[in-house]
């Protein structure tokens, strides 16, 4: 699977600093926007991730089956059920 929240957040936060830390006036530095435009991809990647567990979540909550929550995933009923099932165990336990 992809990197932890966690992980993500430490890379985010290494880069900002070595962004931060560069001097353009004394360093020689390339352009770097490709890199900024990769992180704030990753950024968004994982704010949908997000988005989309607590909407399967609700969807759950809801009494929606697992073939309902697939069809609209457009995968199967198992897959949708291995990827999501941990978010729901861990919302009904908080």
């Amino acid at each position: 699977m992809g990197h932890t929240e966690n992980e993500i957040e430490e890379a985010a936060s290494r880069f900002e600093k070595l962004t931060d830390e560069l001097d353009p006036a004394t360093a020689e530095v390339e352009k770097i926007d490709d890199l900024r435009e990769v992180a704030a991809a990753s950024e968004a990647m994982h704010a949908d991730e997000v988005r989309l567990r607590e909407a399967v979540d609700v969807a759950r909550a809801h009494g929606r089956s697992w073939n309902h929550i697939a069809v609209a995933l457009g995968v199967s009923r198992q897959a949708a059920r291995q990827r999501f099932s941990h978010s729901e165990k861990r919302t009904s336990v908080s």
